[in-house]
């Protein structure tokens, strides 16, 4: 199984969820069996590392995100990875442009799947600590859904 996860810049929320599913996974003793990647819809931090204060949180909880570079979506991503899960509304409508029509992956909002209390992930880039506390709240819980999906595919 492959799993890519997608923002705008990926500096921030793709990233974060990256770290919590390989996380998860090592955890799960499935680290082997899954793949795990993140991208951004947009170029602008191409090869920059996880924004400071996502590492941070990252960090007090476990997840070390410090290897991470941002990369932007490609179309061959549609063919290489089984699941391409968006953080918000926005970058699944660009997902849907980008995506040629043999694309072999499933596409969907990351959160919508594993029906939590919201469809989004916020984007805590323009606000304080507390917005990157929530991402991480509801990407472990959206992780350990997609844990069990992944699970029962494997």
């Amino acid at each position: 199984m492959r799993v890519l996860f997608v923002c705008l810049g990926n500096i921030c929320r793709s990233p974060t969820a990256e770290g919590v599913l390989r996380h998860k996974l090592r955890e799960a003793g499935l680290a082997g069996y899954v793949e795990v990647d993140s991208a951004g819809t947009g170029d602008w931090h191409v090869g920059k590392a996880p924004d400071e204060r996502t590492c941070q949180a990252a960090q007090r909880r476990g997840y070390d995100l410090s290897a991470l570079r941002a990369r932007q979506v490609v179309a061959a991503d549609f063919q290489r990875f089984d699941l391409v899960l968006a953080m918000d509304q926005n970058n699944l409508r660009d997902l849907q442009q980008l995506q040629p029509g043999s694309a072999v992956a499933e596409l969907d909002l990351f959160l919508r799947r594993y029906q939590l209390s919201l469809d989004e992930v916020p984007d805590p880039y323009y606000g304080g600590e507390e917005g990157f506390e929530q991402v991480l709240d509801l990407l472990e819980q959206a992780c350990d859904a997609l844990l069990i999906e992944l699970r029962g595919r494997l």
